[in-house]
């Protein structure tokens, strides 16, 4: 499941904010800050993977993001610029949200319930790694004692990340969306905040307790495996991207709940948008257009061809 801490990150960064906002509200886990200083000096000019989709009237690119990313990469040129440049419309993940939309949706799905404790629910062994970890990043012990094991996952996934530079602000939807408004264009969401949040909620206990565990054994070399990430996206190399995010899955409950049944939704609205005239940016998670049951996969088994242009 070491691989499932990688989509994992790339899947929920975009929503950090909301992650840490109900913790501060609680005297409990705040928000990390970047040090400006451990941003990458050098800018690099990337050239990610696009595709497209295409009859005699409509058109929706497909591009593949990364939700954050540190300062100086530099990815928007040539022909994602130009695509971007010519859709009416921008299609991402979840529209542009409310902090408190994005917080109560947390609220709503992460707390456990009256008279559980999170520390209580883990083994002596785990339990001795994730006071640890928190007590290397200042927080106390009892940060997430309220919160379900999926929450505290994520949120310490996001520590280090956000330690070492890496933010939603740098990250693929947030430049798009800026460039979507000063263009004027609209954008809409496929699923919403609370929705992703729920399926976290939903997944059985055990599944999310296996989940902090193997965050809490990758935490040392989280950046350096999402530094390889970023370097397979920017080559614009899905196969290898695909073996780095989504290889070596050992749990298919996680993988038919994160990733098929989203893909499959996802190809559905592509099947069902492309009966409308038009041209659409598509930008979702780098891992749903990589490797074996990607969108693309999805939209072969339902008779449409993605070409690849970049």
């Amino acid at each position: 499941m070491r691989h499932l801490l990688r989509s994992f990150v790339l899947f929920l960064s975009v929503t950090l904010a909301g992650l840490f906002g109900p913790a501060r509200a609680q005297d409990s886990a705040p928000a990390a800050s970047a040090d400006a200083s451990q941003t990458p000096a050098t800018r690099r000019a990337l050239r990610p993977a696009l595709w497209k989709v295409a009859d005699k009237d409509t058109t929706i690119y497909l591009f593949g993001t990364i939700h954050a990313l540190p300062d100086g990469v530099e990815w928007m040129n040539g022909p994602v610029e130009a695509a971007m440049r010519a859709s009416s419309q921008l299609v991402t993940e979840i529209p542009e949200t409310d902090p408190a939309e994005m917080q109560q949706a947390v609220m709503a799905n992460a707390i456990l319930p009256a008279g559980e404790n999170l520390r209580t629910k883990l083994n002596e062994s785990t339990r001795a790694k994730f006071e640890k970890a928190l007590a290397e990043f200042g927080l106390p012990a009892e940060a997430f004692d309220r919160f379900e094991p999926w929450y505290a996952a994520v949120a310490l996934t996001a520590l280090p990340l956000a330690r070492d530079g890496y933010s939603a602000d740098n990250g693929v939807e947030e430049k798009i969306s800026h460039l979507a408004k000063t263009l004027g264009r609209p954008r809409m969401g496929l699923e919403t905040a609370a929705f992703q949040f729920s399926m976290f909620d939903t997944l059985p206990q055990d599944v999310q307790l296996k989940y902090l565990s193997e965050v809490l054994d990758n935490l040392p070399t989280l950046d350096e495996d999402l530094q390889k990430i970023i370097d397979q996206w920017g080559a614009g190399n899905a196969d290898q991207l695909a073996e780095l995010i989504n290889a070596d899955e050992d749990d298919p409950r996680m993988v038919t709940v994160l990733l098929i049944n989203r893909n499959k939704m996802w190809a559905d609205w592509i099947k069902a948008r492309m009966k409308r005239p038009g041209t659409v940016f598509m930008a979702v998670g780098a891992g749903h257009l990589a490797g074996k049951d990607s969108v693309q996969d999805m939209l072969a088994k339902r008779g449409i061809k993605a070409q690849r242009l970049q």
